[in-house]
């Protein structure tokens, strides 16, 4: 291969990184939710399905 190929490969992979790297600051400024609050609603959800499937059946 020639050197201008291998230099357009390797450009072509520092700009992908670059990008990644932006979308990875864009998601980490979204809205945080503590883990607790994650196992609390999916405990919640699946008191409030059992109950359901009991009075309705």
């Amino acid at each position: 291969m020639s050197r201008s190929s291998k230099k357009g490969r390797r450009a072509v992979g520092v700009s992908s990184y670059v990008g990644l790297v932006r979308f990875y600051e864009e998601v980490e400024e979204q809205i945080k939710i503590p883990p607790h609050i994650i196992l609390l609603l999916a405990y919640i959800t699946s008191v409030v399905i059992l109950a359901l499937r009991i009075l309705l059946h």
